[in-house]
């Protein structure tokens, strides 16, 4: 990665000074105050998925079926597909003017478009067209959080030390996922109550808008709690570096990060499209496959997912743990492995349609999205330097996710559609796990290792003088990638 250096130059040494020290606390309030990000953006998708087919009769009571409900979840789709748009945007502007600044215009565009869905006209009172004003708001919180996970991943891996980054990175997704089972569980109880006071048709009548209107007081404290983190310490001394087009470990632009990171990016879009591939099919899809093909309630279909998905998020810090001991490549092998191994059997098991059964299964697909998810953002950021992480994660996680993870819900239901095949969201899934372990053959391995063009990190002074004493004999420690030949000749 260093082909700009002269060979013959001798390695720059490590001073106790130069390691960054973090200490517990201060990891802890910073990926606190990202953390709330993540939760608001599956808030939103606990929403939505849960409220398909209700937003179905809202907006599109005109559209005969089944096209009424593709076209709810070409709402859903249509938000991803802008995603690389925001990403292009805010990943190079990140890598520039700092990851905190970023993160707040993220979080603050994207709770107030969820909030402003709550109060659109609906296909009873303006027709078909009820259907465009949400389509323009998903598509502004595409554009958002094309910027929000490629830039939190991107903070919490840079704040964490290097020793624990799969434990302290994996809590973000532990946001994702409870925030997802917050939105599901508000679309439970606003079904209960309001179905208990206005009859059947309260949810169609007015009680969708109420989870929705939920993001303003929610997105007021996740605002507060994201004004309140600081810049990282690695953006910190990587942030004041000029761009050069001709150095893969400076700054770039999109052209440049395609240019130089072309195989990492490569990676990082296989890994990326196995992860969510299964990650939406479990959350935003699942409810819509209960409801339709299995034939399970909405109250049911969260009954069920909602305790899968907070003990799969309960272990996610667990899987982050091993992954600092055994390495993030076997972990992201045992992910893959489990898709192909118990997809087929989860969703057969499914089709007996009682509780137990779903929730039998959900638990079956629940295992490779916890290793998936536990290690994506402490793995996916370390492929790239530190002066283009934010854009180069940019471009890798959202080409993926809109191309493949966002759709996953709308190629699902068209496959079962096309083919009458209810096993197909399985095949689907299974098809970009075996990518991905293609994609493992050509990582690197990054666990217990600086991020690249970063100083070392770690908890205590004792350990960063204990990082100097080794720098000579440890594998890990490769000074030539880190910011020291840029502040010493």
């Amino acid at each position: 990665m260093n082909e700009n250096r002269p060979s013959a130059s001798p390695s720059p040494r490590l001073e106790v000074d130069d390691v960054i020290v973090v200490d517990t606390k201060r990891v802890r309030t910073a990926i606190g105050g990202t953390v709330v990000g993540n939760f608001m953006e599956w808030f939103d998708f606990g929403i939505y998925g849960y409220l398909a087919l209700t937003l179905t009769a809202v907006f599109a009571s005109d559209v005969p079926d089944p096209w009424g409900l593709l076209v709810t979840l070409l709402g859903f789709a249509i938000s991803f597909l802008v995603r690389p748009f925001g990403g292009f945007v805010l990943g190079p502007l990140g890598d520039r003017i700092g990851r905190q600044k970023v993160l707040f215009l993220t979080m603050a565009m994207m709770a107030t478009a969820t909030a402003l869905i709550g109060i659109l006209p609906t296909s009873a009172q303006i027709g078909l067209w009820a259907i465009v004003p949400l389509y323009l708001l998903k598509m502004v919180q595409g554009f958002s959080t094309g910027g929000e996970y490629a830039g939190a991943t991107t903070y919490v891996s840079e704040f964490s030390p290097d020793r624990r980054r799969g434990f302290w990175s994996s809590w973000l997704d532990v946001g994702s996922y409870v925030g997802f089972a917050a939105g599901a569980s508000a679309v439970a109880l606003t079904t209960a109550i309001t179905t208990s006071i206005s009859g059947e048709n309260a949810m169609v009548d007015y009680g969708w808008r109420i989870p929705f209107l939920l993001a303003i007081p929610l997105g007021i404290v996740a605002i507060y709690f994201r004004l309140r983190i600081p810049e990282t310490p690695a953006f910190e001394q990587a942030g004041t570096h000029e761009a050069d087009a001709d150095d893969p470990m400076a700054r770039q632009g999109l052209v440049g990060i395609v240019r130089h990171h072309w195989r990492a990016l490569l990676i990082g879009i296989a890994l990326v499209a196995a992860t969510n591939t299964a990650g939406y099919a479990l959350t935003s899809y699942m409810p819509t496959y209960l409801e339709k093909e299995v034939g399970v309630s909405n109250i049911a279909a969260a009954v069920a997912t909602v305790p899968v998905l907070l003990v799969m998020s309960a272990s996610l810090p667990l899987i982050g743990r091993l992954s600092d001991r055994i390495g993030r490549k076997p972990v992201y092998a045992i992910a893959a492995g489990s898709a192909l191994v118990l997809l087929v059997p989860a969703f057969l098991i499914m089709q007996i349609g009682e509780l137990w059964a779903v929730m039998i299964a959900l638990c079956m697909a629940a295992v490779p999205v916890a290793f998936y998810v536990a290690i994506s953002a402490s793995a996916l950021p370390a492929l790239f330097p530190t002066a283009s992480r934010f854009g180069a994660m940019a471009v890798a996680y959202n080409v993926a996710v809109s191309l493949f993870g966002g759709t996953t819900p709308l190629f699902s239901q068209a496959l079962i559609d096309w083919t009458g095949n209810t096993l197909m969201p399985a095949f689907y899934i299974m098809f970009f796990a075996a990518l991905g372990l293609v994609a493992l053959l050509s990582m690197r391995e990054t666990a217990r290792r600086p991020l690249l063009g970063s100083l070392p990190t770690v908890e205590t002074p004792a350990e960063a003088e204990a990082v100097v004493a080794r720098q000579d004999r440890d594998p890990l420690i490769d000074t030539s990638t880190m910011p020291l030949a840029v502040r010493r000749p």
